[in-house]
């Protein structure tokens, strides 16, 4: 029994050390997505943005970190614009747009930058989106529009993690969402 002993030690040591390995794409560190910089103002899954948006896509065989130019719409997954600079979104200043983790799912997360929205632009969808953070889900029909395109945008998925679809038990968090998306819809499209 005593000669067991240091193996279970082993064992138990191999198997906690495997636990924090948690990153989802199976390393330790960042990936090095590949990415281009636009050198001109572009439009992209239907969203015009500004000379110098990072365009981050999803990892790709043979292509890592910058690359001299631009791959697919279909690989991308992350709309990162130059520091200081926004483009409205609903009405809200945003400063990225990344699709879903989850390849199950269409849409993506918007990242408002709240500092730069004036009093005169608040609106009751401003309003709640940063009761809940800066952040918000959104389910769409059509994954090469990331606009805001009223006709596209199926459901507000989630207001940071203080509210998500997940939980449809949860009247609160559900009733919340759907007031979120109620006041959307009042938006006009840009």
């Amino acid at each position: 029994m005593k000669l067991l002993k240091p193996f279970s030690y082993l064992g138990i040591m191999l198997l906690t050390s495997c636990v924090g390995n948690m990153n989802p794409t199976g390393g330790n560190s960042t990936p090095d997505y590949p990415y281009y910089i636009t050198t001109e103002p572009l439009t992209i899954k239907k969203i015009a943005v500004p000379k110098g948006t990072k365009l981050i896509y999803v990892e790709t065989l043979f292509k890592k970190g910058k690359q001299d130019k631009m791959l697919s719409e279909e690989k991308l997954k992350e709309i990162e614009l130059p520091e200081g600079q926004t483009i409205i979104w609903g009405g809200v200043p945003v400063t990225s747009i990344d699709k879903f983790f989850n390849s199950e799912m269409r849409g993506f997360t918007v990242y408002a930058k709240f500092d730069a929205l004036t009093e005169d632009k608040k609106t009751k969808f401003s309003e709640l989106w940063q009761s809940c953070n800066n952040s918000i889900g959104i389910t769409i029909k059509n994954t090469n529009d990331w606009s805001f395109n009223l006709d596209n945008i199926a459901n507000v998925e989630s207001c940071s993690v203080n509210y998500q679809r997940y939980f449809k038990d949860d009247a609160n968090q559900q009733a919340f969402l759907d007031e979120m998306l109620t006041e959307l819809r009042k938006i006009k499209s840009k």
